[in-house]
């Protein structure tokens, strides 16, 4: 009788990872996806000409910022983000989204909505739109003109977050009012007094050259400020209260995005404000500059949505920031 002696062999790999990533991280360890996805994946050198619509820089160059990094892969997403991950993610809030609409539909809420908070509601939300259309510009813009994948593959994510947003805020218009509302939502973007100053906020943070000084303008400003305010201050804590669960329901996908995204928000700025002091003076100066422009430029939005509670709202808001910073060592 023959019989087999069947044994299990290992076999130990050459190398974990490729020798990019391996710089970064020892030889012998074994990366993450994410990890792998991310680090030394920076175009660095063979570049044929530089641009000629800015022959001062590299296609990709360091100067572009006032911020100075000696490794730009500090810079990491805390949330561990890289296409497969974040499509994960986004596609699992989107079917908690769809679930909602047709909850709100089969229920017919919009229908037993007051008319007046209906109203209010498209008045503050509608405009909206286009500055959520601002961040996903302005985002795609520091993924643009940034340096290293670390911070610029989350910016460029964080521009189609935008789009997203304003996405839904469309297809709430068009549950709520219908098609017509979208366009009185912009004429009151370009012409109503209460949006100017946000009007002129947005349109200046698109000529800002400095990328990392757009990522303070955009999404430590005026994220850290407005959605505290709309979908804290307004939607959860007025609309709902006056029958306007529905508009929450529907909205749901911008308050938690916001929680996330700020834990990698706050992230690059700990990081990059460690690196040295230059670099903390620098980012609480652009921090103090452009939060200071924000709160202004939200005082009348906030008036509009709440009344005589809206200054108190935004202080609120203001605080809740400043509390962020603090923790990240930005005064």
């Amino acid at each position: 009788m023959t019989t087999i002696d069947i044994q299990t062999r290992s076999i130990k790999p050459l190398r974990t990872t490729y020798h990019h990533v391996a710089q970064y991280i020892g030889e012998d360890k074994v990366p993450s996806r994410y990890e792998e996805a991310t680090l030394g994946a920076q175009p660095c050198v063979n570049f044929h000409y530089r641009p000629t619509w800015d022959p001062d820089h590299e296609l990709f160059d360091t100067r572009r910022t006032r911020v100075v990094m000696s490794d730009w892969y500090k810079l990491r997403d805390p949330r561990q983000f890289y296409y497969a991950t974040w499509t994960i993610t986004r596609a699992r809030q989107q079917d908690a989204m769809e679930a909602n609409y047709q909850f709100v539909e089969q229920r017919g809420l919009i229908d037993k909505m007051p008319a007046a908070v209906r109203e209010k509601a498209c008045q503050v939300l509608m405009p909206l739109r286009h500055v959520a259309w601002g961040g996903n510009m302005n985002n795609a813009s520091v993924c643009a003109y940034g340096y290293g994948t670390a911070f610029t593959a989350p910016t460029m994510m964080h521009a189609l977050d935008h789009l997203g947003a304003a996405q839904y805020l469309t297809r709430l218009g068009l549950a709520l009012e219908g098609p017509d509302v979208l366009e009185v939502g912009r004429q009151a973007w370009l012409n109503d007094p209460s949006w100017q100053s946000l009007r002129r906020y947005v349109e200046d943070t698109f000529v800002v050259r400095d990328p990392f000084e757009l990522f303070v303008a955009q999404n430590v400003a005026l994220d850290g400020l407005l959605y505290p305010l709309v979908y804290g201050a307004f939607v959860d804590d007025h609309i709902a209260m006056q029958g306007g669960t529905a508009v929450a329901m529907l909205t749901a996908f911008m308050p938690e995005w916001f929680e996330e995204s700020s834990h990698w928000v706050d992230a690059v700025l700990k990081v990059a404000a460690a690196e040295s002091d230059a670099n903390r003076a620098l980012i609480a100066g652009w921090v103090r500059d452009w939060g200071g422009r924000a709160e202004n430029a939200l005082q009348p939005v906030a008036a509009l949505a709440l009344g005589e509670a809206g200054a108190a709202a935004l202080a609120d808001a203001r605080q809740e920031l400043e509390a962020r910073l603090a923790k990240v060592g930005v005064a």
